[in-house]
């Protein structure tokens, strides 16, 4: 139950942020940057749920957590260089903490 509410918030925060970065001109290459690290982290959750192992299940979760720790980083980058208002975001980067701490709860969990 809780890995599936996980693929649903990972999934449409990739969403968010896709569309958040088709509205910022120029920064490709920071975009990007953005883009790839939040799809990754739905992506790795997505593969967890088909993992070989409990082993496998963990490092998979373990790479999202990696992923969303990033894709704050490049958040914070948008707003301290000035590219984006923190207001704007405000909604993403909280969801990326939401995401992040049942993230690390979920590996808690499983590690158990």
């Amino acid at each position: 139950m809780a890995e599936s509410k996980l693929r649903e918030l990972s999934t449409d925060f990739a969403v968010k942020v896709i569309k958040l970065c088709e509205t910022i001109k120029g920064h490709y290459s920071i975009t990007n940057q953005l883009e790839r690290s939040a799809t990754s982290i739905g992506a790795n959750i997505h593969e967890a749920n088909y993992a070989q192992s409990k082993a496998d299940f963990v490092s998979k979760l373990q790479i999202s957590l990696k992923e969303c720790y990033e894709t704050e980083y490049w958040l914070e980058l948008f707003i301290k260089s000035g590219i984006i208002e923190k207001e704007k975001i405000k909604e993403i980067y909280n969801q990326c903490g939401t995401i992040r701490r049942i993230l690390v709860a979920s590996i808690n969990t499983a590690k158990q």
